[in-house]
């Protein structure tokens, strides 16, 4: 996808574990999707990009990253890949930094999230990330909307298969 722009010659299959997103015929507008490759050709991350605003941009990016994966390593105060990929997206070249962050129970089914609601300097991107019992981060980078908890309810396993090229 042209939002990932990534220059790796390895490209994977498809990932290796479920990724938790909200499923593709429950959205009403465009869908794209990116995996994050390695260069032994394994996936690093699933990256889903809502657009409801009619191809002007995106409302909100998802991303699933399995433990090891390169996305997760960040320096102090740098903004979670998924912000930088909506920012990217966006077209909007802006320094953003994160300013804070804030813990929070949320349930989702029967399971209790403790997800950390990340505060940035760009006041109109809301983003959320919790840890799955998989060790895969899932990070949520909504612009231009809040992300309330009502949100997580609509998060599901969507299968691997789903993302397997061929």
């Amino acid at each position: 996808m042209s939002f990932l722009r990534r220059n790796r010659a390895a490209t994977p299959a498809g990932p290796d574990f479920d990724v938790l997103a909200m499923d593709p015929g429950d959205w009403p507008g465009n869908l794209g999707a990116g995996l994050l490759p390695a260069p032994d050709g394994s996936c690093q991350g699933v990256f889903l990009r809502y657009d409801l605003f009619g191809g002007r941009g995106p409302a909100m990016i998802i991303g699933n990253l399995p433990e090891g994966s390169p996305a997760r390593e960040l320096t102090e105060g740098q903004v979670p890949f998924e912000v930088a990929q909506l920012l990217d997206a966006l077209e909007n070249d802006e320094d953003v930094e994160v300013t804070g962050t804030e813990d929070c129970p949320v349930m989702q089914g029967d399971n209790l999230l403790i997800v950390r609601k990340i505060k940035l300097s760009e006041g109109r991107i809301s983003c959320a990330q919790f840890d799955r019992s998989d060790n895969v981060l899932v990070t949520i980078a909504s612009w231009d909307r809040p992300i309330t908890d009502d949100l997580y309810a609509l998060l599901k396993p969507l299968p691997a298969e789903l993302f397997q090229q061929g």
